[in-house]
């Protein structure tokens, strides 16, 4: 290893034990995280809910299921009618994740647009 390759690898380790000083644009970085993390995790757990009740209905329409949980009637009727409604969570997801990005930028817009030019003219 090379005077150049130690000296390299003493910074890496050394920054490791330095502590990290926080910059305006790990500030941005972060008030960019605060609108979009809600959205997104809604939008993971909503999506996630919609397709298992949309498993659910094809489940229910498309096997046995139905006579195994004890449901009587049109176990097919059913099964559609509960895969439709996962379908339609699943169809609506992206429009309510868009609609809270979209409000929670209107809320926080100030505040990065302040530290942004704040950053852009420096």
């Amino acid at each position: 290893m090379n005077k150049n390759d130690q000296r390299f690898a003493a910074q890496k380790i050394r920054a490791q034990y330095m502590e990290k000083q926080s910059s305006e644009l790990d500030e941005l970085r972060a008030l960019d995280q605060k609108v979009k993390r809600p959205a997104i995790v809604f939008s993971y757990v909503f999506g996630i809910l919609g397709a298992i009740v949309l498993g659910i209905g094809m489940s229910l329409a498309m096997t046995d299921l139905a006579q195994t949980i004890g449901v009587t009637g049109n176990p097919m009727l059913l099964g559609s009618i509960i895969g439709d409604v996962g379908l339609v969570m699943a169809l609506i997801n992206y429009p309510i994740y868009a609609a809270i990005v979209k409000s929670r930028k209107k809320k926080y817009a100030p505040e990065i647009l302040a530290l942004s030019d704040k950053i852009v003219s420096e």
